[in-house]
């Protein structure tokens, strides 16, 4: 194993015994030296470990990759700077593989003998500038010493890739521990996937995840990473990578890029919570208006629709109903507060300005909050998909109580599958772009020809989706309920062979006889 020294800009080489050729990519004796030249590409995954995954709510069904600077660089005992007027550095502690054989399109089964050796790395990111990369991390984890490595190689050869483990401790307390047991993609199956892409060289660092538990570091704070083998002969070791958070002064200019910017969602993926962030333990919805209670949302879901739209109708309110969706599936209720998402019709200028990157659509997914139904303008165009599969699940795992859509529905039977409850326009298979821009969160929409605002509630069954104002909601849903008992009467007596007339609706004489019912 070999040292590595803080602040050296590190390059990985592999040097064999002369064996032959077929055999050198096998070869168990291996040895590392140091260079003075950098790692000529590092490459980072994404979500990776099940643990991070699930603290996340979303599961990627294959691996994303971004790329950091080999000027990122840095060795064991530094430090590295929190920018000034940012408050988002966050730490994450991970297992670095090193190339050694170059890899091009390499199969699983023989990705690890191209593995050259393993350490410890620390993986920082300046949540700050997280939104304006729109996910390629270029600003935000490629800053000067924001990928420390070391401070020892552990040999490749004979460990198993499933049986690593990394650790990280703040001030000495332990804040992540895992294992690549835990891992959603295998260490090989990475390796081979990005060589099927670019030959992997000699020397090459692949940053393989991070674990549950990372979070927000400060000025002062000391953070270590261990990477080890617990079970393999030798107990081999990482050695603690120790870094030293420091207080940066210089400002971001505005007039040479966009600044540091953080929210809500930024602060609760930051430190891995939203307990952890200070912040209330779910967001109200974004007018104010408080979640539905418990005791409201249970007699909104016994009410039908029709029932309701019946009540609203006598109270002189017609323009409640969202025209032209079905459910996506037989049986569905759905009940819950609007969270509005706004669509403007497909233009390629603004769609390249406003549809990539972290944009509105992605915004209202990942800030739903639970009960919340998400309600889309699409100005009833059912032309391409306005969520998807992925969407769909974010949404589950953040609990909202379901979509509304006068759009299309990428992906459907997948997202019947779901579970969630969506009501749209039908499937579609295009992508957003072909029709829609994604523009707006938290303002009135326009739904199937209903006005919505943030905080109304949306009831939706077999018959359809309905709008309500939250003021009416409790007077609406008692008269409903009282109504549908009265129906279910008058339905028993005509079953019995009574005449519709003067029963439906009831003169005196029945209404006397349904007032007495319960003592005749």
């Amino acid at each position: 194993m070999l040292a590595v020294r803080p602040t050296e800009n590190i390059r990985f080489q592999i040097q064999r015994t002369e064996v032959p050729r077929q055999r050198r990519r096998i070869s168990a004796r291996r040895r590392i030296v140091r260079d003075t030249v950098r790692p000529g590409k590092i490459i980072a995954i994404h979500i990776s470990y099940v643990s991070r995954a699930e603290q996340r709510g979303r599961r990627p069904a294959n691996p994303s990759y971004f790329f950091k600077p080999a000027s990122s660089v840095a060795g064991t005992d530094g430090t590295v700077e929190r920018p000034a007027g940012t408050e988002l550095l966050a730490f994450e502690g991970e297992i670095a593989l090193v190339i050694g054989e170059p890899a091009h399109h390499v199969s699983a089964a023989e990705a690890w003998s191209h593995v050259a050796s393993v350490t410890a790395s620390n993986d920082l990111g300046l949540y700050d500038l997280r939104a304006n990369d729109k996910g390629s991390n270029v600003r935000s984890k490629g800053r000067d010493g924001y990928t420390p490595l070391g401070p020892e190689l552990i040999d490749a050869a004979g460990l198993d890739p499933a049986g690593l483990r990394v650790r990280s401790w703040v001030n000495g307390e332990l804040r992540q521990d895992d294992t690549t047991e835990g891992l959603i993609f295998s260490l090989p199956q990475i390796v081979a996937d990005l060589s099927q892409h670019f030959t992997l060289e000699t020397g090459d660092v692949i940053l393989t995840g991070t674990p549950s538990g990372s979070s927000v570091i400060v000025p002062g704070d000391v953070v270590e990473v261990e990477v080890d083998a617990p079970g393999a002969p030798g107990s081999p070791s990482s050695g603690r990578l120790r870094t030293t958070v420091v207080q940066g002064e210089a400002d971001f200019d505005p007039a040479l890029g966009s600044l540091p910017a953080v929210d809500d969602r930024q602060r609760e993926e930051a430190w891995g919570s939203r307990e952890a962030a200070g912040l209330p333990s779910e967001p109200e919805p974004a007018s104010g208006t408080p979640a539905l209670s418990p005791d409201l949302r249970a007699k909104l879901e016994e009410a039908p629709t029709a029932g309701l739209s019946a009540q609203l109708r006598k109270r002189g309110i017609n323009a409640c109903v969202v025209e032209g969706v079905t459910a996506n599936g037989p049986g569905t209720k759905l009940v819950g507060t609007a969270k509005t998402l706004r669509f403007v019709p497909g233009r390629e200028d603004l769609f390249k300005s406003h549809g990539g990157g972290y944009n509105a659509q992605k915004r209202a997914f990942d800030e739903v909050a639970p009960g919340e139904v998400i309600v889309i303008e699409a100005r009833g165009e059912s032309g391409s998909g306005t969520l998807g599969d992925i969407l769909a699940l974010r949404a589950r795992s953040r609990g909202a109580a379901g979509v509304v859509t006068d759009g299309g529905v990428r992906d459907y039977d997948a997202v019947a599958e779901i579970g969630l409850p969506v009501f749209s326009g039908g499937a579609h298979p295009a992508v957003l772009g072909r029709k829609h821009v994604p523009w707006d969160v938290d303002v009135t929409v326009a739904c199937g020809g209903a006005t919505v605002q943030p905080g109304d509630i949306i009831v939706g069954d077999g018959d359809g989706v309905i709008v309500i104002s939250p003021a009416l909601a409790e007077e609406v849903a008692e008269a409903a309920l009282s109504q549908e008992e009265e129906d279910a009467w008058i339905a028993d007596q005509v079953a019995a062979g009574n005449p519709i007339e003067g029963l439906f609706p009831m003169n005196a004489e029945w209404r006397e006889k349904y007032r007495t019912r319960e003592t005749s």
